[in-house]
């Protein structure tokens, strides 16, 4: 815990680096506006914070020891990216809308929770980081759920972030032109990440 200043800018600087999450919260901005990408902000880290949970425990064990089950877990995720890519790259442009439903948000944020819990890579994050800034000899408990708690407002805060700048060209991404550009791009995006999730090795 002394060196808490070093995990912040770790969490920072992995928060903010491209892949997935970031990729659903500016397609959320663009297609629905800053409110319409909070869901899926929220799910991703409340997703964070049940994988930071279950890498302390048995699970993140599991997966540390396990060639199966960890396996298994890397192709549910790549297959959730690539449905994720196909469904973006066949959607249509994208229309404004200046409301966002409750189903709307509660969709979005079962996206995002989806798309965080089925990333081995993160769960090997939290096994492999945090234990390095928990000091075991006190109550680390505490500790942890500080880690963990400070992960999760830093993903929030950095993705609103995302989708303030998004807003800025919204308008024009919304457009038919700009839209079925986002969808491609996107939709190819998470194509590839999945593709190589599923190629990657333990």
């Amino acid at each position: 815990m002394d060196a808490y200043l070093l995990f912040l800018i770790i969490t920072v600087a992995t928060v903010m680096s491209p892949g997935p999450g970031v990729l659903l919260t500016l397609t959320n901005a663009i297609r629905f506006g800053v409110q319409g990408a909070i869901g899926g902000i929220l799910g991703l880290a409340v997703g964070a914070f049940l994988i930071a949970g279950a890498s302390a425990t048995g699970l993140g064990i599991l997966l540390a020891t396990s060639a199966a089950a960890f396996t298994a877990l890397k192709f549910v995720g790549a297959a959730y990216l690539i449905y994720l890519g196909i469904k973006l790259w066949r959607a249509p442009p994208a229309t404004i809308e200046l409301r966002v439903s409750s189903r709307s948000l509660g969709r979005q944020f079962a996206e995002g929770l989806g798309l965080q819990l089925t990333n081995p890579k993160a769960v090997f994050f939290f096994l492999s980081i945090l234990p390095q800034f928990v000091t075991y000899d006190s109550a680390h408990v505490g500790q942890f759920a500080l880690l963990v708690c400070t992960y999760s407002v830093v993903l929030v805060v950095v993705h609103l972030i995302y989708a303030g700048l998004a807003k800025s060209t919204r308008q024009w991404l919304a457009s038919d032109s700009g839209g079925r550009l986002v969808n491609r791009l996107g939709g190819g995006t998470f194509l590839c990440f999945g593709l190589g999730l599923a190629a990657t090795s333990r």
